[in-house]
């Protein structure tokens, strides 16, 4: 479907998974950038910018017809950004805001070549059931949950036990999405072939 190379700026073996499972071949080449934001920055704002910022940062990269695919993923409640958790206290405290509660999975996705760039994002929204004290501390033991944003990842025990509801793509609370990575990638590659014939480049 897509002959030009893809080129994954992130080193998350979820979204590694994700574009394997939906037929995509890439490389991976994670950089290195400052995930600082401005405190004022709406909140479903945020991922989509910070996506942009990982895909310029490997610029460089692009010598011919290559993609770069990045992403981040933020969660939302209350108007409120839960980033990683530091430590078991601060993933306690995430989990039990979120502990009957709705909230949302924020995925911004940034897509670069040489002549565009498309940022975008995937919204999901999340309903957790009540949690207990004890199995907060057996998630957070067990899964150890320090490199997830908002502590949790749906498709340890928390999701299979725990998210009783979600509208959006459960693809995007793993951390990509998906479909409409797909969708905007073919976008990229046609226009693509539309200058190669026309002698574009």
């Amino acid at each position: 479907m897509m002959n030009r190379p893809l080129i994954l700026a992130s080193k998350s073996p979820r979204r590694s998974q994700l574009l394997r499972e939906a037929g995509f071949e890439f490389t991976v080449a994670g950089f290195d950038t400052n995930e600082d934001f401005a405190q004022d920055m709406p909140p479903f704002e945020v991922a989509p910018m910070l996506a942009q910022r990982k895909a310029r940062a490997g610029a460089h990269l692009l010598q011919h017809d290559e993609i770069i695919l990045a992403a981040d993923s933020t969660v939302v409640i209350d108007n409120i950004i839960l980033n990683k958790p530091e430590d078991y206290n601060d993933a306690f405290r995430m989990i039990r805001l979120l502990s009957g509660k709705k909230h949302s999975v924020v995925t911004g996705v940034c897509l670069l070549d040489k002549h565009q760039e498309k940022v975008f994002s995937g919204i999901t929204h999340v309903w957790f059931d009540e949690l207990t004290d004890a199995e907060i501390d057996y998630y957070i033991t067990t899964c150890q949950p320090y490199d997830k944003a908002g502590a949790y990842g749906a498709q340890e025990w928390i999701g299979h036990c725990k998210i009783n509801k979600i509208e959006g793509t459960y693809q995007n609370v793993m951390g990509l999405p998906v479909d409409l990575v797909y969708k905007y990638l073919m976008e990229l590659n046609r226009s693509f072939r539309l200058r190669s014939t026309s002698g574009f480049s």
